[in-house]
């Protein structure tokens, strides 16, 4: 999965007890729906105030993931990673298509939604929300460790890669360059950081725990190397 940040992480193979906090996924898993926004972009606001109303549902994992491919032209975005537009980037390969655009949804993995479109959204979200799960599936937060587990209950489960998202719940900025100059936005589930933790072939069961610092929350990916769909996920906050 090419772009995507691959910082090192202390993962190790080990069972944990279940403590502090946990979220578990034996059936439905929550539908993650990735924002690809900039803050010089006029047209983002409304899709930026649709992550933080989305951000409110207990079914859904929305993710803010600022791009920097405005910047060349002076609307540098402050929250923006490389590593994000290269998996934006990764998604339109994977679907055949030659353009990115701001602002861009990304829903499961799997489908687009280019504009500020919040009914197509919603069906999405509900039909995806609606599929049967592929895998039992938990992460426990205890204090510096996350514990992660998954077993499959679905065969010809593909490849798939963990991942370990940190985001800011709320982010307030003073935009000074682009179409938004002038104005200031408080952001809702910025990402900040996005790490591979390894991957899984869905055979024996996955066992695997990992380090985390700071108080932001922890989400956790199982998806189809591609990128492709996301086969489950749990928000730790």
């Amino acid at each position: 999965m090419r772009g995507i940040l691959a910082a090192a992480c202390s993962a190790v193979m080990a069972v944990a007890p279940a403590m502090a906090q946990a979220q578990s996924q034996a059936a439905a898993s929550p539908v993650v729906v990735e924002l690809y926004t900039s803050q010089g972009c006029s047209s983002c606001p409304p899709a930026d105030a649709l992550v933080a109303e989305l951000a409110k549902r207990n079914d859904v994992i929305p993710l803010a993931l600022h791009v920097d491919y405005w910047d060349y032209i002076g609307w540098k975005d402050s929250r923006a990673q490389p590593a994000f537009t290269a998996r934006q980037k990764a998604y339109a390969r994977e679907a055949g298509q030659r353009t990115v655009y701001t602002p861009q949804m990304i829903v499961g993995g799997i489908d687009h939604v280019v504009g500020y479109k919040p009914m197509e959204l919603a069906k999405l979200i509900d039909h995806q929300g609606d599929m049967p799960p592929y895998l039992e599936f938990s992460a426990v937060r205890n204090g510096g460790t996350v514990d992660i587990r998954a077993a499959a209950i679905a065969d010809n489960l593909p490849e798939m890669v963990v991942q370990l998202v940190r985001y800011m719940p709320s982010d307030t900025v003073e935009i000074r360059s682009g179409e938004n100059a002038g104005r200031t936005i408080t952001y809702a589930n910025t990402v900040t950081e996005w790490r591979v933790l390894g991957t899984w072939d869905g055979k024996a069961p996955l066992r695997m725990r990992v380090e985390v610092s700071g108080s932001n929350p922890v989400v956790v990916i199982l998806q189809a190397e591609g990128p492709g769909p996301i086969k489950a996920a749990a928000v730790l906050r």
